[in-house]
């Protein structure tokens, strides 16, 4: 049988990958899965800043239909289940989103195919399909500089609203009435959005991380209230809720520490209980971002688990900070304490 073209390849993983992750895959998934489409071409066309779909691709449109030929061929021989999604923008008329140039049925319907997993439940399958139709939040940009309105025709700095025609002050765009939460507190935001009959989600460009980053919501002042009155008379309650969520958290922790600990043992019986305790608990401390909190990490995998045992080695059994320190680029620091690292590792693993 002749080998799977490497294009394959990358199709069925991507396309693994996102099934196992949300228990659906579709083609905009695995695009996005494969490098083809960025998250921020993808944001902004949803927010209806761009015509079309494949316009933001950084490929051709024939070589996503061979992706998708692929992509579709990888389903049926699956058996997943096809339900047609709603996408609309993120504007206020809410209107359908294009996927390619032309709007060729076909293609639009093929965009808009989600598969589920044959033995998902139908009520399962239902409730996914309801939220994946449903119409995205309005998004109100707080700008980084002051804009000139398409409306009124003013220079403003507060908050504006992307249009076709372009930035709308939020007077000119009808949005002025709602009043501004910040973000910070879940239990209020979830309830003011839930009240208020109508909402924007407010973001703000980060010039350091380059995307744009949530910053609150607009709601009605009613909404507000309400939401507020709510949450003071249940306050406890929420209190106690993570108070005991703290807790399971931790206890998970020790329980995934104490696991890792004992996977570094097995690897390298040479390593003594005590450091391989301390590189577990180091290493998988929640939020860290550190490898021990990687998917990999989280089950057991040994090369995720060799990872934090070589991280540990470098800072604690070498002069590679002390390099560093003195100024020597991290690709050379790394080099000058390689011997030693693998001569630590070969000791340990006996």
């Amino acid at each position: 049988m002749r080998p799977a073209s490497k294009l394959e390849r990358r199709v069925v993983t991507a396309a693994e990958r996102v099934l196992e992750r949300q228990r659906y895959v579709s083609p905009l998934d695995v695009l996005t899965e494969i490098g083809w489409l960025t998250p921020g071409s993808v944001t902004m066309w949803r927010q209806g800043r761009a015509p079309l779909l494949e316009g933001t691709a950084a490929v051709s449109a024939d070589r996503i239909a061979d992706a998708l030929e692929i992509l579709h061929r990888w389903v049926s021989a699956g058996g997943l289940h096809p339900s047609e999604v709603e996408y609309l923008a993120a504007t206020r008329d809410r209107r359908p989103l294009v996927f390619t140039a032309g709007a060729d049925p076909a293609r639009e319907v093929a965009y808009r195919t989600h598969w589920t997993r044959a033995d998902l439940p139908a009520k399962q399958r239902e409730r996914l399909t309801t939220r994946q139709s449903k119409a995205p939040d309005l998004v109100v940009v707080q700008p980084v500089r002051e804009f000139t309105c398409t409306g009124c025709g003013q220079t403003h700095a507060d908050m504006l609203i992307m249009e076709d025609a372009g930035p709308l002050c939020l007077t000119c765009a009808d949005l002025d009435h709602l009043v501004f939460l910040p973000a910070g507190d879940a239990a209020l935001t979830r309830r003011a959005k839930q009240a208020s009959r109508l909402s924007a989600v407010v973001v703000r460009f980060s010039r350091s991380r380059r995307r744009q980053e949530r910053q609150g919501l607009l709601v009605e002042q009613t909404a507000l209230e309400q939401a507020e009155q709510l949450c003071l008379s249940d306050e406890d309650a929420r209190a106690r809720r993570r108070e005991r969520d703290r807790e399971r958290r931790e206890s998970a922790d020790e329980t995934f520490q104490q696991q890792l600990a004992e996977e570094i043992g097995r690897l390298f019986p040479g390593c003594p209980p005590a450091r391989a305790a301390e590189i577990g608990r180091h290493t998988g401390t929640r939020g860290s971002g550190r490898v021990g909190r990687s998917a990999a990490a989280r089950e057991l995998d040994p090369n995720a688990v060799t990872r934090a045992v070589v991280a540990s080695v470098r800072h604690e059994d070498t002069d590679y900070d002390e390099l560093l320190m003195t100024g020597v680029p991290r690709d050379q620091a790394r080099e000058r304490i390689r011997d030693r690292i693998d001569e630590v590792l070969a000791r340990w693993r006996g």
